[in-house]
């Protein structure tokens, strides 16, 4: 970018102090939805309140429908995507449990509703923290999901969330994830760009090509499908398999769209997995939302110190985005990934596990040990990522760890 539109692009720029849930609250309204559905619960109550002072100030035009509960709220906007609308909602926890049964239909009607996941850990042990549980449970459902970083790409990553949930390539719902307390209600400086800026990167609304709540032209939605007989079994495998090219599809359209936003607003993600003084790593750590400002402290500590240590900082981890991971690793020795929730099956962290499906096509034995940290709103600190380097530099000497490593365990 040269200099005169870095000049231009400054001075249109307005700059506030909000937290991450006020972050999406107001990209939500950049966006001009037409309907916002909402229930509050902790960390993510002060979300759906920015959204209705939003529009009982007149700042939002939009519709807002206080459901009796999540399962309501998550229903009440099928409809209205069905009907053409752009629609919103945030949910957390508990919250998103009682949503399952919409929430699983959601991606299977192909609806491009975009929802915050401000991300908390389980019920039992009682918790009301943050952590990374409940988004992960659900990550086989058909989502796209996006963890942010910051409350400033908080912010710029739900205005992209619906241009990616509603491009015709794509078509599916999209989970933008804040980590609870840490981003939820750490406030930072924000630069909110301008409606004239966010309508012109936006474009014409066309939500509802494919199907339509439209008595000019009646059509059934989500019949009963599928059975073993007729074109029942066909049609339902043509379905999965169009749910999962659009899947497979986000991942182009996710790098597409947030090369364009960072052409227009001068704020640039790495879409899929960011690269930390990658260059010469000889081993590696992996990370998943706010850890990662921690992490890439203690990498710059370690490197001052003469340690070959990078970061791969997932963002989009549905659709997981194997085929950039695998080039990332390639030239890798050890690797140690990093997880805010546990996988109860494999008894490890899910990214974790996940990674290790893609590890298999390197087509070489990479060792890499399972992390678990920050569990129900415990920090992972830059003394965290310090062990977190020392144990994965020991892969390179033999240590093989057959149980997950809990960083928090001793705090």
């Amino acid at each position: 970018m040269n200099a005169a539109v870095q000049e231009t692009l400054a001075a249109k720029q307005k700059f506030i102090v909000c937290e991450g849930n006020e972050a999406a609250a107001l990209a939500v309204a950049l966006v001009r939805p037409d309907m916002v559905s909402v229930y509050p619960i902790t960390p993510q109550s002060s979300l759906v309140e920015h959204l209705a002072k939003l529009v009982a100030d007149g700042r939002m035009d939009a519709e807002i429908v206080d459901a009796e509960g999540e399962h309501s709220v998550l229903s009440v906007l099928q409809g209205a995507a069905l009907a053409g609308g752009r629609t919103f909602t945030a949910t957390s926890g508990p919250g998103l449990a009682f949503m399952f049964e919409p929430y699983f239909r959601t991606p299977g009607m192909r609806l491009p509703i975009v929802m915050s996941i401000v991300t908390r850990d389980g019920i039992t042990p009682q918790s009301v923290w943050g952590g990374h549980q409940d988004a992960m449970t659900v990550r086989e459902v058909g989502w796209v999901q996006i963890y942010c970083e910051s409350v400033q790409e908080v912010l710029d990553t739900t205005i992209m969330a619906f241009r990616i949930a509603e491009h015709h390539d794509v078509m599916l719902p999209v989970n933008v994830c804040l980590d609870g307390n840490y981003l939820s209600y750490g406030a930072s400086r924000v630069t909110v760009p301008e409606q004239d800026e966010v309508d012109a990167f936006m474009g014409a609304k066309d939500v509802n090509w494919h199907a339509a709540l439209d008595p000019l032209r009646p059509m059934a939605v989500d019949p009963l499908t599928g059975g073993s007989g007729g074109k029942g079994p066909a049609t339902f495998v043509r379905y999965r398999k169009s749910q999962c090219r659009g899947m497979q599809n986000a991942l182009r359209v996710i790098s597409d769209v947030h090369e364009e936003y960072g052409r227009r607003f001068g704020r640039h993600y790495a879409p899929l997995v960011e690269e930390y003084r990658m260059h010469d790593a000889e081993i590696a750590l992996m990370t998943l939302g706010s850890m990662s400002g921690a992490a890439k402290d203690a990498v710059d500590e370690a490197r001052d110190a003469g340690k070959r240590v990078g970061i791969l900082k997932l963002k989009t981890f549905s659709p997981f985005p194997v085929a950039k991971l695998v080039s990332a690793l390639n030239k890798v020795k050890a690797l140690g990934v990093v997880d805010r929730s546990v996988g109860f099956r494999w008894n490890c962290g899910p990214m974790y596990q996940e990674t290790l499906g893609a590890l298999y096509l390197l087509g070489r034995h990479l060792p890499v040990a399972s992390f678990i940290g920050g569990l129900a709103g415990a920090d992972i600190t830059v003394e965290h990522f310090h062990r977190v380097i020392e144990q994965t530099e020991s892969l390179l000497y033999g240590f093989a760890p057959t149980e997950p490593i809990w960083l928090n365990e001793n705090d």
